[in-house]
């Protein structure tokens, strides 16, 4: 079986068994992805005792954790896991079955192609990207915090990593390419720019990841595309789903 859903920011209450109870029917050999900003991998420094205890928790889950990074993430610690290769993509294992799918990796999982692409532009930065080693770096976060304008902090809270690097771009475009440009479901954090424009009515501007997104969209055949990032839960076409706090069934 495998289960698809959307963001989940530490927060995997979803995932308890009154909220998901069908996995007291499922095995290690059965997987769940999350479409993005997982943050269970989020402390500055090292795993915090929460995330020690939160990722134990789904370690001990008789499923396999399985997701794509979000623009909420730490990228300086979620990088700095060792690359493994798993069902035939690279992979950072958090643990033996919590594991990260790196952008541009195909996977395959029961008999199935999945193309990995995770990242998105953060759009809760309305103060902008506060610099630590500005000289008035506290008397600005003291004037965001008094009027309650949103704002993240350089590697603190946010990192320039959420958007794809152009190695990733074109590790994904080989990989595709590979595969003769077919694959059976894309698995991203955000949508391709005419999908997003399409559901927002233009209140997210196209970026170099959502371009990236909808290259791949108009050459790339595949059965179902999902999304999150959006904190949503709605079809965009036949083919395409944005999903936030649902658990659904692809397999």
């Amino acid at each position: 079986m495998v289960f698809i859903t959307g963001d989940c920011h530490s927060d995997f209450s979803k995932f308890n068994t009154k909220n998901f109870p069908i996995q007291k029917e499922m095995t290690k050999d059965d997987y769940v992805i999350i479409c993005g900003d997982f943050g269970g991998v989020w402390n500055v420094a090292t795993e915090s005792k929460e995330e020690t205890y939160l990722m134990d928790w789904l370690e001990d889950k008789p499923f396999t954790t399985l997701f794509v990074d979000g623009n909420h993430e730490n990228f300086d610690r979620l990088n700095s896991y060792l690359v493994e290769e798993w069902h035939g993509g690279k992979v950072h294992k958090i643990r033996s079955s919590v594991i990260h799918l790196m952008r541009g990796q195909i996977y395959d999982i029961e008999g199935s192609s999945f193309f990995a692409f995770g990242g998105a532009s953060s759009h809760d930065v309305d103060g902008g990207i506060l610099e630590p080693t500005d000289p008035d770096y506290q008397k600005r976060k003291k004037y965001l915090d008094r009027e309650w304008i949103s704002y993240r902090i350089n590697r603190i809270s946010w990192w320039k990593e959420e958007l794809a690097s152009e190695e990733e771009m074109a590790e994904g475009q080989k990989n595709l390419s590979a595969c003769d440009n077919k694959v059976d479901f894309i698995i991203t954090h955000c949508a391709a720019s005419s999908t997003q424009a399409m559901f927002s009515f233009g209140k997210y501007a196209s970026d170099i990841q959502t371009n990236y997104l909808e290259s791949i969209k108009q050459n790339v055949a595949f059965k179902k595309w999902y999304f999150g990032h959006y904190h949503k839960n709605m079809p965009c076409s036949d083919k395409e789903i944005m999903i936030y706090n649902h658990i659904e069934r692809i397999l």
